[in-house]
């Protein structure tokens, strides 16, 4: 596993500081013009003896649009039948949101990432703040609304870290404008690499995919969220189609049991304009599949223990995109994101079992 020990992280940079942009708002700044600087925030981030010498490896940073949400935790032996009320051991409530969890694994991989998102000025707004900054992610573009509440989601956590999710948009799906100015995509058009999910308007996801591709700026899309078909105009901005197998079959209306099965599912994907799908198999591993090449397998790293798979798809694809930008292999890429998941199932809650960088080091020397 030589090869892993160059996926040392870079001192991350970042932009001259601003207020978060409140869309719409008649008092928010325009995002400037990017520029490089060394960052100033007062927190040192961690890991520093990895880091890179920054004034020789200026770092377009990992951009993460999407969602956040607090994400309201009851553990329980099995879930209600019809009509029927049961209790649950535990209850509480953790930040989390597909967007968020991507990005705190982003920060806490130790690679510049901002978030861009939308939160209600309440309390669960506030522990996502607090939890995004926690994990040395930029909030620079994290807008606080008063239109709608933050976003929030009932997680009925199983034994086996298995799990269901129902998912209230709040502040997520409301409040973005209806068209968002060159300005405002700045920041995605220096990105290194963009990060979508379908937690958010679908409107906004077209608008950021076009202006990376403006850029020449990949985009990758995980496709977890509303229960709805992908806009074919999204697919044909996006470079990289993340789903799992369920979704990868809502998508297609194909079956996805099998090998054979995915890859023909894949097709479809492939004819719909998207040339690499990543589909994540939970735990059969996962397979990049990339138009005229041969698939990519990769078996899941074990855990000693699975206590809690939420945000553990979330972790793959964002350890994936951070290794991708950082110019690794496609192998190395995935093996990277199969330890970062590894790790993330091994702690309850999405954000707080996000894994840091020397810990997925140290894993991948030890398969």
């Amino acid at each position: 596993m030589g090869g892993f020990s160059t996926l040392s992280s870079p001192k991350p940079w970042r932009y001259h500081h601003q207020n978060p942009i409140i869309p719409n708002h008649p008092t928010t700044n325009k995002i400037p013009a990017v520029h490089f600087t060394p960052p100033l925030s007062k927190k040192p981030k961690p890991f520093s003896c990895f880091a890179l010498d920054s004034s020789k490896h200026p770092t377009p940073p990992l951009v993460v649009v999407g969602s956040a949400n607090a994400d309201i935790y009851v553990e329980i032996d099995r879930l209600p039948k019809e009509g029927e009320t049961v209790s649950a051991k535990t209850g509480q409530t953790l930040a989390g949101g597909k967007g968020a969890n991507q990005a705190v694994c982003g920060g806490k991989l130790e690679y510049p990432t901002y978030f861009v998102g939308q939160v209600g000025k309440d309390a669960h707004g506030k522990l996502i703040t607090e939890a995004l900054e926690g994990g040395g992610v930029f909030l620079d573009y994290l807008a606080a609304v008063d239109e709608a509440p933050t976003g929030h989601a009932v997680v009925m956590l199983q034994a086996g870290g298995q799990n269901s999710i129902i998912i209230v948009g709040g502040a997520n799906m409301a409040c973005w404008p209806e068209s968002l100015s060159q300005e405002d995509l700045e920041v995605v058009k220096n990105a290194g690499i963009v990060l979508l999910q379908r937690e958010i308007p679908d409107s906004v996801n077209i608008q950021v995919a076009k202006a990376a591709r403006s850029a020449r700026v990949p985009v990758i899309l995980d496709a977890g969220g509303v229960d709805a078909p992908i806009p074919l105009e999204l697919l044909k901005f996006i470079d990289i189609l993340s789903p799992n197998e369920t979704e990868l079959a809502r998508l297609t209306n194909m079956p996805t049991e099998s090998f054979e099965q995915i890859s023909q599912a894949v097709g479809e994907c492939h004819k719909m304009g998207v040339k690499q799908v990543l589909v994540k198999l939970g735990d059969k591993g996962s397979i990049l599949f990339t138009e005229g090449e041969e698939p990519i397998r990769q078996p899941i790293i074990s855990a000693p223990k699975v206590i809690d798979t939420t945000g553990a798809g979330d972790t793959f694809t964002a350890a994936f995109a951070v290794a991708l930008v950082e110019g690794k292999s496609k192998i190395e890429c995935l093996k990277f994101a199969a330890a970062a998941a590894s790790l993330c199932v091994q702690v309850k809650g999405a954000i707080p079992n996000m894994p840091d960088r020397k810990s997925v080091l140290n894993l991948l020397q030890t398969v």
